[in-house]
């Protein structure tokens, strides 16, 4: 007796490109694409043409240089992006006490340079440390007005209220330009 040759079984795979096809879709919709949308700041309106900048004396502006290495300079002396929050509030709060520091709070400016090759990370650190200053600022002013913070007391403004903790402690800093190289 002959044996009829076994035949191969078979895989089927009609619905394979289907089943692809739904495994792409399903990736493409639960990937998450980090966007960076950059730093959001609102800018001063441009000046007119025949105007000159607002005079500012010295010693209300704090000047902080950031090299190509990352490393601070602060009023010309070197220092590390750890000083500069204590160093803002310093600045900001003095109210003409010290010579080295602004006269008041409303004349007080924050100058931060940095070289055309500074590391974005050491950038945005002293960017950051000068923002947090200002928000503890702005926290202690609103926890001396009977609110648990800053936040509390945005959120409790009317909307056509004047922030006066703003209005009392302006957050005026400086970007200045990079030197041409």
């Amino acid at each position: 007796m002959k044996k009829k040759p076994r035949r191969m079984s078979e895989i089927p795979t009609s619905s394979m490109a289907d089943i692809a096809f739904l495994l792409l879709i399903f990736f493409l919709v639960t990937t998450v694409i980090d966007v960076d949308t950059g730093i959001g700041m609102v800018l001063p309106p441009p000046l007119d043409e025949e105007q000159n900048p607002p005079p500012v004396l010295e010693r209300n502006m704090l000047k902080i240089l950031v090299n190509e290495q990352g490393q601070l300079l602060m009023e010309d002396k070197p220092a590390s992006v750890d000083m500069v929050k204590e160093e803002v509030k310093k600045h900001v709060l003095n109210m003409g006490a010290d010579p080295n520091y602004s006269d008041s709070p409303t004349k007080a400016l924050i100058s931060i340079k940095n070289a055309r090759q500074t590391p974005y990370r050491a950038y945005i650190a002293v960017l950051d440390r000068t923002w947090m200053a200002y928000f503890e600022i702005w926290d202690s002013e609103a926890r001396k007005l009977g609110y648990t913070d800053y936040k509390t007391y945005v959120d409790a403004l009317a909307p056509e209220a004047t922030n006066e903790i703003r209005k009392k402690f302006p957050a005026a800093i400086s970007i200045a330009e990079p030197d041409p190289q």
